[in-house]
């Protein structure tokens, strides 16, 4: 069985193996072609068991190479109240990062 871990970054969890590419929230001073390291480790499997962290697990960690750095599809908040003359509009482009999975250690 092939080796994965659970990770959390940016609020959010994925589910990784080696060589899997995933768009995560930007990290902080991340460049095109640098090795991070990413998240916190919530669940390991190395091919032997499965190891659950309470709340990560210790000494794991999973390292990722950034490939490239990009920003997200706008999303558009539109709010209206009928009659009133109301409307506001807001939109939202989130910066990205998309990372290959180096190792799972």
């Amino acid at each position: 069985m092939e080796a994965y871990a659970v990770i959390e970054t940016g609020g959010k969890q994925y589910r990784v193996q080696k060589e899997d590419v995933v768009s995560i929230e930007l990290l902080e001073g991340a460049e095109v072609g640098q090795q991070v390291e990413v998240g916190r480790v919530l669940a390991l499997n190395d091919g032997s068991g499965l190891k659950i962290g309470s709340p990560v697990v210790e000494g794991a960690k999973v390292m990722a190479e950034v490939v490239e750095a990009f920003r997200a599809p706008k999303v558009v908040a539109f709010k209206k109240k009928r009659r009133k003359g109301y409307h506001r509009k807001v939109g939202h482009r989130q910066n990205l990062l998309k990372v290959k999975i180096a190792s799972i250690a």
